[in-house]
């Protein structure tokens, strides 16, 4: 069992985290102070340092704490979806519906990724287990019948990068569709690429 201590160390942590959330998202993460994370947390700004070193440990954890909710959404949606097309499907449309929902957070990551020391690689390792599920319902498709044979884990990262790619432009305001009409555009494209190419009919030549 957690001690008292441990108990009130972990609502403190989670009360600082769910802080920094507000207020990154209100203001930035360059104008988002800590004095403003302690006051949001109801705490003295001494007691964050207790449990962060810097504002950028914060950030880190909340944005950790987002992906790992993030991975678990995607990987029930994806459980829970009944065939390839749909698992597409629920991979791209709970990603952009979270991008959606923690807007303004999710573009500091974009905007201030070089002084977060975010980079590509980490983003990947956070969607890693996720992609990989995917990538398993592509490889148990193709061996179906059902789309053509193609690698499934390149596959699986084509359509994580043509979602982060689509959320970007919605960060960016350079569209007005709903999480759900990007989604289904991008299911659509993704499915005509995975499709069986029907077998030409042959040439009846004509008998002279």
């Amino acid at each position: 069992m957690k001690t008292k201590k441990q108990v009130v160390s972990e609502f403190r942590r989670t009360a600082i985290v769910e802080a920094a959330r507000t207020v990154f998202a209100r203001k930035g993460f360059v104008r988002g102070i800590m004095d403003e994370i302690a006051n949001e947390a109801g705490i003295a700004k001494g007691t964050v340092y207790l449990y962060f070193r810097s504002k950028k440990e914060i950030y880190r954890a909340v944005l950790d704490k987002d992906m790992e909710f993030l991975s678990k959404s995607t990987l029930e949606r994806i459980d829970a979806a009944k065939n390839l097309k749909d698992k597409i499907r629920a991979f791209t449309l709970v990603r952009l519906e979270n991008a959606e929902t923690r807007k303004e957070f999710f573009r500091i990551m974009d905007t201030d990724s070089g002084s977060l020391s975010v980079s590509r690689g980490q983003y990947r390792d956070w969607l890693r287990e996720p992609v990989l599920r995917l990538a398993a319902a592509i490889k148990d498709a193709s061996q179906r019948g059902e789309i053509r044979n193609l690698p499934s884990e390149k596959v699986a990262w084509v359509i994580a990068d043509m979602t982060r790619g689509t959320n970007q432009r919605r960060l960016l305001g350079q569209n007005d569709l709903s999480p759900r009409e990007d989604s289904e555009f991008l299911v659509g494209l993704i499915w005509a690429a995975l499709a069986i190419e029907p077998e030409p009919e042959p040439v009846n030549k004509a008998v002279k």
